[in-house]
């Protein structure tokens, strides 16, 4: 595989920064991955580092090198990580639990698919225009398009499920998508979709490199969100960089060996919680989310 990559994440104008975001690869395979700790509750950065640190973990173990199932991965990785932030809520006696969304996608073959739960984004940029999005799982993102209510009386931030919450996630899986040279692949929190519109986000993503386009976005949402701007946090992949891209942050998995597993997802203080992946949890999570992924199944055919 050959990419280029770039990520940032920015505190903005809260007093901390509950965002997380970093990237895996082997010789075959590549995971992104974004989460973003929730207001309003307790420990968001706590959830968004568990749910990222239970993914890379799972996908440590399933990459040799390539994830077989990757439909399956997503759906059990994201469940895992759901229940591991319970588990803490459990283990810390918390009268209310840590939540997190997440966006993660994964490159292999000539393809990307990826699982979402809550509103922090994934794009896909070809030829200089959006080839998709993720859809929020928002009440404003619900019901736009039912005019059923009027939607500047929705607030954009309340949604309907995330990770860590008492009720099981809801999620959705798109993919594989074919991908071609050059296209851009974008994960962010909603601290950048929601100050900048995705007309700008495309063009910024059309006109330059990842590693130029990522900082300029950041920059441009920070000025728009102004001093009480959210943490803004974006993850960016070009695929396949053309030459006249380059960079040195450039990556090229060619010479990698099948035993090889690099990350920029940073070990902590949790790791030992996340490295106790209880089994039984996540047989169940297999169970629960089987439904899911045959819904997935039937929306492809």
């Amino acid at each position: 595989m050959k990419f280029s990559v770039f990520q940032i994440s920015r505190k903005g104008g809260r007093e901390k920064n509950e965002d997380r975001m970093g990237y895996c690869y082997t010789r075959e395979s590549g995971l992104f991955v974004l989460a973003d700790g929730m207001g309003g509750h307790p420990e968001g950065e706590v959830a968004a580092q568990l749910a990222l640190q239970t993914v890379s973990a799972l996908y440590q173990k399933e990459a040799r090198p390539i994830v077989e199932d990757v439909t399956e991965f997503l759906s059990t990785s994201l469940m895992a990580a759901h229940h591991q932030i319970i588990r803490y809520a459990g283990e810390k006696g918390m009268l209310d639990t840590p939540r997190t969304t997440l966006v993660a996608a994964i490159v292999q073959g000539t393809s990307a698919t990826w699982v979402h739960c809550g509103d922090s984004r994934l794009y896909v940029v070809r030829n200089g225009e959006m080839l998709t999005r993720t859809r929020d799982h928002s009440y404003l993102e619900q019901q736009s398009g039912t005019g059923a209510v009027r939607l500047d009386r929705i607030n954009r931030n309340i949604l309907f499920t995330c990770l860590g919450s008492p009720t099981k996630p809801v999620f959705d899986i798109t993919g594989p998508v074919t991908l071609q040279q050059g296209d851009k692949i974008l994960l962010c929190s909603d601290g950048l979709w929601g100050s900048l519109a995705d007309s700008e986000i495309v063009r910024h993503l059309s006109a330059q490199s990842v590693s130029d386009a990522v900082p300029d976005l950041v920059e441009a949402a920070l000025r728009n969100g102004g001093p009480h701007s959210d943490n803004v946090t974006v993850i960016a992949l070009e695929w396949e960089t053309p030459d006249s891209f380059e960079s040195t942050r450039g990556i090229s998995t060619d010479s990698i060996s099948d035993g090889v597993f690099a990350s920029t997802i940073q070990a902590g203080v949790l790791d030992s919680m996340v490295e106790e992946l209880d089994d039984a949890a996540i047989e169940r999570s297999i169970a629960e989310i089987n439904e899911a992924i045959r819904r997935s199944a039937a929306r492809k055919t």
